[in-house]
């Protein structure tokens, strides 16, 4: 739900009808990317600060200087804060606006992949590691080389490749990307550069990961998302066009591929053959929630399903402070996943 929908809300009665509670109500957490590593949930969110700035669509308001890292033994068990994992300080090329993150888990490492602005005020993304899930993290001295915008989610498929598939819109700075430099005209719009609504949408990106996980092992490359006819979604189709908030799973041989549209608030999804794609629309995992962004996980626990996501319930309406949830998903005899809605009737 946009931030002009939410002032007739009660968000006591909302708060009863929800479908999941926050899992954590002594912080604001968003942006979830949840991982089953050694019998064990580990949810890398972004951690939401009042910034004090007024609200605008280049994110001025989210004042993300840290990352927390949420423990859980089961979706129904208590979470743990971990404390903070990484912070702005701590990175060397970084000044301000760490976003969404995620993590990987290889040859008893474990990695943090996360956006942020740099002093030039050009979003890059970064990578520290660890020799414990819950951190702290060492970052690397500067960003993955050829890495731009925002959202990094990495995959790790079953013949032990790793692939990173990121980017966003507007405040992303993705449209900004468009001839593969950057283009700093019009910097106080968020919309400047955007593809005409006849045009194809700006795609999510992909690149191989090295075998140490540091950097990309190829140029990025477009994501292509197809209509059921094969054809690429336009720029105007907003309620099916990627916006942000990338994320990959694989179910019975095909993968997944799960996004935001922004600002027409849906979590969607379309399914490939290969982690390259290209991947057909095939529907909505998750209606709009309270708020202006929506961003989630989709991650495998003891044989089920389950997606993370965001509201911002708990804030009671306030869009730069949200608070992470879980809710169980299924997928259907044919692959295709039953969309939730985070609020009962």
């Amino acid at each position: 739900m946009p931030e002009d929908s939410i002032d007739h809300i009660d968000f006591d009665e909302l708060n009863k009808k929800a479908i999941a509670q926050p899992i954590v109500s002594h912080m604001y957490t968003a942006d979830p990317s949840a991982h089953y590593f050694n019998g064990k949930i580990y949810i890398y969110p972004s951690h939401d600060i009042d910034g004090g700035e007024a609200f605008d669509d280049l994110g001025s308001h989210f004042a993300m200087e840290d990352y927390h890292v949420i423990s859980m033994d089961s979706v129904d068990s208590e979470a743990v804060d971990h404390g903070v994992a990484l912070h702005v300080d701590d990175v060397p090329w970084a000044e301000k606006q760490m976003w969404a993150p995620d993590a990987a888990h290889k040859d008893g490492k474990y990695y943090l992949f996360f956006p942020a602005k740099g002093y030039d005020g050009i979003f890059r993304i970064g990578v520290a590691v660890s020799d414990s899930p819950v951190g702290p993290f060492t970052p690397q001295p500067e960003a993955i080389k050829g890495s731009f915008s925002i959202d990094p989610a990495v995959f790790e498929d079953e013949d032990g490749s790793y692939y990173m598939y990121f980017g966003g819109l507007w405040g992303g700075q993705l449209q900004r990307w468009r001839t593969g430099e950057f283009n700093a005209e019009q910097p106080e719009s968020p919309t400047a550069h955007i593809p005409e609504d006849d045009e194809t949408s700006l795609m999510p990106k992909i690149a191989k990961m090295t075998d140490d996980l540091l950097e990309f092992a190829e140029e990025p490359k477009d994501v292509l998302i197809i209509d059921e006819d094969g054809n690429p979604i336009l720029a105007g189709d907003n309620d099916r066009r990627f916006f942000e908030a990338a994320w990959l799973h694989k179910h019975n041989g095909k993968y997944y591929f799960s996004y935001s549209t922004g600002d027409t608030h849906f979590i969607c999804y379309a399914v490939g053959d290969n982690p390259y794609g290209p991947f057909t629309y095939k529907g909505r995992i998750l209606e709009p929630v309270v708020g202006w962004t929506t961003h989630h996980s989709v991650c495998k626990v003891d044989g089920k399903w389950y997606l993370f996501y965001h509201d911002s319930s708990l804030s009671k309406g306030v869009t730069h402070l949200r608070s992470v949830k879980v809710s169980e998903i299924e997928h259907d005899a044919n692959g295709l996943i039953k969309t939730l809605k985070p609020y009962r009737e």
